[in-house]
């Protein structure tokens, strides 16, 4: 993987990850806590999808 791949998908997973935590902190999730006790679907898929290639390209620039 070439290091602007990896710097790409670095950038795009915090990108992701920001606005899953955003997502993840807002009303409707805590309204959704309260009532089912876990956050709402588009927080948790945010913070995975920003998660998965958040470790891809942090791997991808770390390896020779």
């Amino acid at each position: 993987m070439n290091k602007g791949l990896a710097a790409a998908l670095l950038a795009a997973g915090v990108v992701l990850l920001v606005i899953g935590a955003n997502a993840y902190y807002s009303a409707s999730s805590d309204i959704s806590r309260i009532f089912t006790g876990a956050p709402t679907d588009k927080a948790l898929w945010l913070l995975i999808g920003g998660l998965v290639p958040g470790i891809v390209g942090l791997s991808g620039l770390v390896r020779k």
